[in-house]
């Protein structure tokens, strides 16, 4: 279905799904002609509005992008780093993709920078843009602030993992190590997919942020001193720091019980991943950049990856119950994709969105 518009600059799709395949202009042509004269921007409060209103379909958006990746139909290159010699804390890296299935086939590119040292100046240590591709002209036709989206398929991508592999919902006490807006996201998705649990602890280095992230929390939440104290005392394990090389290093404390949800990559010393189930999301890229799978791959094989997060989702690999279980994401860009592609057409479907008639 499609609707007539009066002029270019202000088109809307029905369904905020393959815009350019569905929308015509007053004057007879199609977007599909005219995408090369289409450039919208969706701001960051946009983003964010329609992020929070439907979490729910968030979830299944990143489950849909695993599943075409894993299919094959996808496609996902390496990340690329920026680096900086004066100044190692810092980075910008690039994550192209194509989503493509058949309800969706989008291409475009995530721009994203970590800068720690913002934190100090009461900035984020994220920002990101993501630009989208119409994929019958190859023209960009959108660029969309994405530190909201890149946070959202973070969370919906640790909220499946957590479902296959821990599968108990209620009662359970969440451990969160790392209190920035990534653990923030993840405790929301969870929350929106179902999860009630009966006691939150948390550690963070910076106390003040560990006690801002408790405030509005409506479980009963404990800030504890050190990453060991949460993990003793949890059953599902967050880990959402900044951490650029591994500090959890003693493989004792965890039980059968735990979950871990290994979100920022470098926490695990390599005899704390030595014993346990790891799933990851995809075998060659997660064992880039020194992340701690990686590291623990080279001391003791390939063996070590029991299978992918797709791999769980289909059946082709089950959780282990009778040891720890650990999810290490590096990230794929196909997510930022769809997630990017998803919001894209409701902000377009609803007005919510700024286009630069004259851009080209």
């Amino acid at each position: 279905m499609s609707i007539v518009c009066r002029q270019s600059r202000t088109f809307i799709g029905v369904d905020g799904m393959k815009l350019l395949r569905d929308v015509n202009f007053a004057d007879g042509s199609s977007a599909r002609k005219r995408s090369g004269a289409i450039f919208n921007i969706v701001t960051g409060a946009t983003v964010s509005e329609i992020i929070d209103s439907r979490r729910g379909e968030l979830r299944d958006v990143v489950r849909g992008a695993y599943l075409r990746y894993h299919e094959g139909l996808s496609v996902n290159p390496e990340s690329h780093f920026l680096k900086f010699p004066d100044r190692p804390r810092d980075r910008i890296i690039a994550l192209s993709a194509r989503d493509r299935g058949s309800e969706v086939d989008r291409a475009g590119i995530k721009w994203i920078s970590s800068f720690p040292g913002n934190l100090t100046e009461g900035l984020p240590r994220a920002s990101a843009v993501i630009i989208l591709n119409d994929m019958v002209t190859g023209f960009p036709v959108a660029c969309l602030e994405a530190s909201a989206i890149s946070a959202a398929r973070t969370a919906a991508s640790a909220a499946l993992a957590a479902r296959e592999l821990h599968r108990e919902t209620e009662g359970q006490v969440l451990g969160v190590i790392g209190c920035g807006p990534i653990a923030r996201a993840v405790l929301g998705q969870l929350e929106a997919d179902g999860w009630s649990f009966r006691r939150t602890v948390v550690h963070d280095l910076d106390a003040a942020r560990s006690d801002a992230f408790r405030r509005g929390l409506a479980v009963e939440t404990v800030a504890l001193p050190s990453a060991s104290a949460v993990v003793e005392e949890s059953d599902l394990v967050l880990f959402a720091t900044t951490a650029s090389q591994p500090h959890f290093l003693d493989a004792t404390l965890l039980k059968p019980r735990h979950t871990i949800l290994h979100i920022s990559l470098r926490d695990l010393g390599t005899e704390v991943l030595r014993d346990a189930q790891n799933i990851v999301d995809d075998p060659v890229h997660a064992l880039r950049e020194k992340t701690s799978i990686g590291l623990s791959v080279q001391l003791h094989g390939n063996s070590l990856i029991s299978g992918t997060l797709a791999e769980l989702m289909t059946g082709e690999v089950e959780p282990d119950a009778a040891r720890p279980r650990i999810f290490s994401p590096f990230g794929l860009g196909v997510l930022d994709i769809a997630v990017a592609d998803f919001v894209y057409g409701i902000a377009v479907a609803t007005g919510r969105f700024q286009n630069i008639d004259d851009f080209y």
